[in-house]
Parts: structure tokens; sequence; C-alpha cells
């Protein structure tokens, strides 16, 4: 079997979005525009509530998909037709914006850490204008596995060690884990040939990537294969593995739009100024 090694690396920037909150934009940036399927990956991470307390106020999304993954902190979603989410600590929502939605993200703490991701997935032309969906994922039902010694992973998306992440029924097929390491500690990593992935380390100083050593908040991008081998740095590391179907196709993007055509684009932009979403 083939191993993957790393191609590039990316530091992740700093930046703000939703009413000045501030995070680590990875994925979205000028260094990495995009890795198909992935549109976005932002980290948000900061124990000054003046970072995050304004929150992400409603705005619109059409022609993809967020992941929302929460690892300290207290969110609450809410959209146009009435659902509401918790995001505690954790807790995984993966939104199908498909045709159109209007939500918000908001903080439900005044103080304390709050920590987490969230990635942007492209949908295909043909589901672009499907109806928009959740999966609200509690951490209760996210697997646990240690596949090696001193190996910890949680298996959100994806099979590894004989579980199955709840995450069903995605079309780019995804890989989506969460792996700690202890010092020394190794693992060979099947993911599927062809998949686009990436790594980001997001605790810990480092850890080794496809042969590479990769920093806290550094994102490799791994060759195509069918193995990835990961080892502990001189200290305890935790890290994402994500990888998806890449799609292939065209990408016409304005802000919370993401169609395969400028003409889809102006149409995306009448529809909410309508208030058809």
């Amino acid at each position: 079997m083939s191993d993957r090694h790393i191609t590039r690396r990316i530091r992740g920037t700093d930046t703000a979005d939703g009413a000045g909150v501030k995070l680590k934009r990875v994925i979205g940036q000028p260094g990495l525009d995009m890795l198909d399927p992935f549109l976005l990956l932002d980290e948000f991470r900061s124990d000054d509530a003046g970072d995050y307390i304004a929150g992400f106020p409603e705005h619109p999304h059409r022609g993809f998909e967020t992941v929302t993954y929460m690892l300290a902190g207290h969110m609450q979603h809410h959209d146009d037709h009435g659902n509401r989410g918790d995001l505690t600590p954790g807790s995984v929502q993966w939104m199908t914006a498909g045709r159109g939605i209007l939500h918000s993200e908001m903080p439900q703490q005044e103080d304390g850490l709050m920590w987490g991701f969230q990635l942007w997935v492209n949908l295909p032309a043909k589901d672009k204008m499907t109806a928009p969906g959740y999966q609200d994922i509690g951490p209760e039902r996210i697997p646990v596995v240690r596949p090696a010694d001193g190996v910890e992973v949680k298996v959100i998306a994806g099979e590894l060690a004989g579980a199955t992440g709840p995450v069903e029924g995605i079309v780019t097929a995804p890989v989506y884990l969460d792996i700690s390491l202890q010092p020394g500690a190794a693992l060979t990593l099947d993911l599927p040939a062809g998949h686009h992935g990436f790594a980001y380390v997001f605790e810990g100083e480092a850890a080794l990537v496809g042969g590479e050593q990769l920093q806290r908040s550094e994102l490799g991008v791994p060759s195509d294969g069918e193995q990835l081998q990961l080892a502990g740095g001189a200290t305890p590391s935790r890290l994402l593995v994500v990888a998806g179907k890449p799609l292939n196709e065209s990408v016409a993007r304005y802000g919370p739009f993401v169609m395969n055509t400028p003409e889809q684009i102006h149409e995306a932009i009448a529809d909410f100024r309508a208030g058809k979403f």
C-alpha cells in the first residue's frame, strides 16, 4: 500500500468573522484558497469573552455544508425555520445549507474558554439546491477507539478500528478524525485513495505526519495514497485528520454563497434579497 507524504504546509492566519469573533483561518486564506471539496477551515479559541461574545448573528448560506465541532464552550444554533440546537463541548453539527438557510450561532456563556472548528464542505452541482438539513450529534454518540498504544481517536465520520462515525449520508464520503498522540506513539491510518485531505495540529507542540513534523496551528496537505503515517512528538499532541472525495467542478463563491457559475451567485443574492431563503 502506498504512503501519503506531505506536499504543502500552511499556517493559520488571524482574522475575524461574524460580529467580530476572532479566529484562525487555515483553509480559505491566500496561502490555501480551497482544498476540493473543502472550502474553509477556521479554528476559534479564546478565553477572553470580548473575542467571541458577539457571536455569529443571523446570516445566509447556500450551496455547501458547514461542520461545527466544539471542543470547549457552549453555542446555540437557530435558523429561520425554527430549528434550534445546542453545541456543547464534544458535539458536532453537520449542516447542509442546500438551497438556502438563514441561521445564527450565538455563545451561551459570558466567560471561559470557547474553542472549536468550523469546516465548509462543498456540495456537487446536483445537490446545491437540495432541502436544508442537520445532523446534530452529541459527544456521547461519537465513538472513541484506541487503535495503537498511546493513541486515542474520536471517529466523527468514516471508519476506524471497527468503529463508524455517526455522520451519515454525506456525498463527499468524508473522514473526520480527532486524534490524540502520546509521545512516541505511532499510527498507520488508512485513508481512501483519491480523497483529498489534511492534517491540522491543534494541541501540543508538534506531531509527525507523513514523515514531516507539523507544528501547532500548522496544516499539512498529504499526497494521494492509501495510508498516512502518524507519530507523536516530544509532548502529547492532538490533531484533526480530515479527508473527502473531490468534486472536480467549477466553483463560484461570494461570501456565504458557493455555486458553480457567476450567474448562480447573482441568483442566490437576488433570492436572498427577495426573502426566498
